[in-house]
């Protein structure tokens, strides 16, 4: 039995992955100019009184498209970031990888994917999360994200 359910279980992964990759889910733009889409970002917050939330990952990634959907899914989750973060997807992809910026971060790829880097007002990387730390069994636990949301915005890093 335990045997039919994880090859029921390896086969639903295969086939939302395949899903994606067929349905051509671009949440990440390995075109984009992720400095200049970062430095826009970062010069908006400091007006806005915001840090920048750095999504890193790939349209080849799983858990990227699963916790693009979680937090778009949560009306309450969506509503927090979008009132203390300015959120910037950074591809990291084999047709760009973003180097430069990755380097610059302090190499958060070394963490896996999905990545979470917050930027304050100034571009200053103030941390890097590690999303496997907000995942709950096969996807992101809810009060887990929302404290990372909450511990991090611009308020609680500006006491």
């Amino acid at each position: 039995m335990k045997t039919i359910l994880l090859s029921l279980a390896i086969l639903l992964v295969s086939a939302t992955f395949l899903f994606a990759q067929e349905e051509g889910i671009h949440i990440y733009n390995p075109d984009a100019d992720a400095k200049a889409n970062i430095a826009a970002a970062v010069e908006r917050a400091k007006a806005e009184n915001k840090n920048v939330l750095l999504q890193i990952g790939g349209n080849w990634c799983p858990w990227c498209i699963k916790l693009h959907g979680f937090i778009t899914a949560d009306s309450q989750i969506d509503s927090l970031l979008n009132a203390d973060y300015l959120r910037v997807m950074v591809n990291y992809s084999k047709e760009n990888k973003n180097n430069m910026i990755m380097k610059e971060l302090g190499n958060p790829q070394r963490f896996g994917f999905p990545v979470l880097v917050v930027l304050d007002g100034e571009g200053k990387r103030i941390h890097t999360q590690d999303s496997w730390f907000l995942e709950k069994e096969k996807s992101y636990d809810r009060e887990k994200l929302m404290h990372f949301l909450k511990m991090w915005n611009y308020a609680a890093t500006n006491l």
